[in-house]
Order: C-alpha cells, then sequence, then structure tokens
C-alpha cells in the first residue's frame, strides 16, 4: 500500500545510504575499519553525568515538555558563562529530544506551508532542508545576505558550520539577524559546535553583539551531544524569543514530546560542570592536530577548519575519487557533496574517533603519501 501524500518523495536519499560500499571496502583492511564519517562521540559518558542519571531515575511519571526549572535555568547559566548571553528568561528555554528532531520538525511545527520560503546555508547539514521540505516550503541555498527581493519565513544558520568548520563573525551574524528582523522573518542558529573554537572564537548568535538587546525573531540550538558526548542521551534545547518558544511547546505538548526526566536531571548537571568539557576539548585537539598534520603530508589543502569536530579537506579531485582512495586505506570519509554541490570537491573527516584510530588513520596517509613521492634515480645523466 502506498502512504498517503508520499511524503518520502518529498526527501532526499538519506546520505549515509550512499557510502555503504566503501564502507564494506574500508573495512576489508588488515588493520581493520577507521570511520571519519560521522560526527558520533566514541568517548564515555562523564562520570559525574552518569551518576545524575541515574539519581533521577526514579520517575514514575510523565515529565514536563518545557523541562525542569532545574534544566531550564542550568541552560540559562551556561548561555552567560559561556556565550556572554544577557536577559534570558528561563521561560525562554524549551528542551528538545536531541536537535535533529527538533531541526527537522521545525517548519512543520512553526505552520510553515507549500510556499513559504526557507534559506538555509550554500554548505549545510542536510536536516534543514529535510525540514523545510516536509512542510512543503521552498528553499533556497545561500551564505551571503540576499537581495532586498527575498522574503523568507524562515532562515537558518549555523556557526561554527557542519562540514566546513567554518566560524561567522559577530558583524556578519548581526548583519544577518538585522535582515531577518527587516523582514519579518525568524533566524534559527544552531550552535552545536559552540564551544569546540580551535582557531577563531564561535559567538552566540544571542549575544548582545549579534542581537542587540532583544531577542526577538532570534533563536539559538544548542547540544548536549558534542560538548558532553552524550549523543545517546537525546538531549539539546532552543533559546531565544520567548514567543515562538511558547508556540513551540503548545504544539509539542500535543505531539507528546518530551525529554525523559532522568535525562533532564542529567542534562542539568552535565550543563553545570565545565571541567568535562575542557577535557574532551583536549581529547579533540590533540586528535585534530595528528590528523592535520598527516592530511598535509598527503597533500590535502585544509580550508576553514577554525571550530567544531571536522576538517575540510581537499585535493583537487572529485570527493567521491578522494573517498574511493582512502576507503582503499581503510579510512571512511564523508563526501562533501552531502552538504551541497560546491562541496562536490572536498571530504568531510571527523575527529570523533578513539585516539587508537585516529592515530591508524594518521599512519596509514603518512606511509601511502611516502610511498607515492618518486624517488630520482643517481647516475644516469638525465
Amino acid at each position: 500500500m502506498t502512504p498517503p501524500g508520499r511524503v518520502s518523495s518529498r526527501l532526499p536519499q538519506f546520505p549515509w545510504d550512499r557510502l555503504v560500499a566503501h564502507r564494506h571496502r574500508a573495512a576489508s583492511h588488515p588493520d581493520g575499519l577507521v570511520d571519519l564519517s560521522v560526527g558520533t562521540p566514541v568517548d564515555e559518558v562523564p562520570l559525574l553525568v552518569r551518576e545524575a542519571l541515574a539519581a533521577g531515575a526514579d520517575a514514575p511519571g510523565y515529565p514536563a515538555t518545557a523541562g525542569t526549572s532545574a534544566l531550564r535555568e542550568a541552560a540559562v547559566d551556561w548561555l552567560a558563562r559561556r556565550c556572554g548571553v544577557r536577559g534570558l528568561s528561563p521561560d525562554a528555554v524549551l528542551p528538545a529530544i536531541g536537535l535533529k528532531e527538533l531541526v527537522a520538525s521545525m517548519a512543520l511545527h512553526l505552520g510553515l506551508r507549500p510556499g513559504d520560503l526557507v534559506m538555509v546555508p550554500e554548505l549545510a547539514y542536510p536536516t534543514y532542508e529535510v525540514g523545510a521540505r516536509l512542510a512543503g516550503c521552498d528553499v533556497i541555498a545561500v551564505d551571503a545576505v540576499p537581495d532586498a527581493g527575498s522574503r523568507p519565513a524562515l532562515v537558518w544558520v549555523n556557526s561554527p558550520a557542519n562540514p566546513t568548520g567554518r566560524v561567522l563573525s559577530a558583524g556578519h551574524l548581526a548583519e544577518l539577524v538585522g535582515w531577518a528582523r527587516e523582514r519579518g522573518a525568524l533566524l534559527v542558529s544552531d550552535e552545536c559546535y559552540v564551544e569546540l573554537g580551535w582557531e577563531a572564537e564561535p559567538v552566540s548568535v544571542l549575544h548582545p553583539d549579534v542581537c542587540g538587546d532583544s531577542h526577538d525573531g532570534v533563536l539559538a540550538l544548542h547540544s548536549l551531544s558534542k560538548r558532553s558526548n552524550l549523543a545517546g542521551f537525546r538531549c539539546g534545547f532552543a533559546a531565544g524569543d520567548a514567543t515562538v518558544l511558547a508556540e513551540l511547546l503548545a504544539v509539542r505538548k500535543n505531539l507528546g514530546l518530551m525529554m525523559p526526566a532522568p535525562v533532564q536531571h542529567a542534562a542539568a548537571v552535565a550543563l553545570g560542570d565545565d571541567a568535562h568539557v575542557a577535557q574532551q576539548r583536549d581529547r579533540y585537539a590533540s586528535r585534530r592536530g595528528r590528523l592535520l598534520g598527516a592530511l598535509d603530508h598527503a597533500g590535502f589543502t585544509i580550508e576553514h577548519s577554525e571550530a567544531g569536530l571536522y576538517l575540510w579537506a581537499t585535493r583537487g579531485e572529485s570527493s567521491w575519487s578522494t573517498v574511493e582512495s582512502l576507503a582503499g586505506k581503510g579510512i571512511l570519509v564523508a563526501p562533501g557533496d552531502f552538504y551541497g554541490p560546491t562541496g562536490a570537491r572536498h571530504v568531510r573527516v571527523s575527529l570523533t574517533a578513539s585516539d587508537e584510530r585516529v592515530a591508524a588513520a594518521a599512519q596509514r596517509l603518512t606511509q601511502s603519501a611516502e610511498r607515492e613521492v618518486p624517488t630520482v634515480q643517481s647516475g644516469t645523466g638525465r
């Protein structure tokens, strides 16, 4: 039986399904697969978070969709402490069951409909477009402020960016916020990598240098998946325009979209602790340095990559040629065209593999590059 409306026909193919054959090839390497194609954490969940989860486990009743006051206050305190956000009320925070479901449902839950325009970055996490298509909206992919004639209903921003690691300046973000406000558009900034700045300091769209003294028309989305290794917990939150969040809360109450109570308790504890985040940053910094050196030695150019969990790499060929070549070395990476046509000559290399697997990838890249360097024969007269 064909489902009514054939919703799946409005959506693109799930990108990672196209990597299956390359995954099998990479996994056949004698030393095993090094999977650098996805941004899923591999390090252990911090002990204090696991203890908090257990402490909150006696939760027989339904949790609040709006979240506990402890969780919302922890989010406000963290935004003030780590992102310089001022004047935010706990009522202007809304928990989510991970960010992907919030991103994917945003256009639909806000009541956007066919004919409405959604603006996404030129190179972007595919779910921004997926959510827009699910609501039947039109999509435009641009990085610069569009011409005056464009009037989107929803504007997506991602800084630090996935896949490129690009960081937008406060000035650029402020220009985008002003442009969106003039048109009555909601600007939503995905900031899940905000604590992973390497060569640039990320800034939140809720910072007063960006949005002024008001959060009207602006939302920031944050996740605990990357900073705290909590991808398996599914916890994130939105903050900003209280009126928009009240509308989303009303929809989510009707749909029963509730972060589990033990996870809410653990998330509040995680947001209140900076020490485990610093330790995880150090792990990623070490892996990043090792992969940077090996990729450079292997002839890759790294572009952007100022922040986040990825290196945006190219050696001037089709991204799928690079994927195939690296799979032969037992290394799996994501082709750049997963994120838009302009990524067709890049690959995204994730830092989310164990120290041992990153070391293995670096060794394979270095040894391969050394084998491929042509030798000069002496004494030939030529």
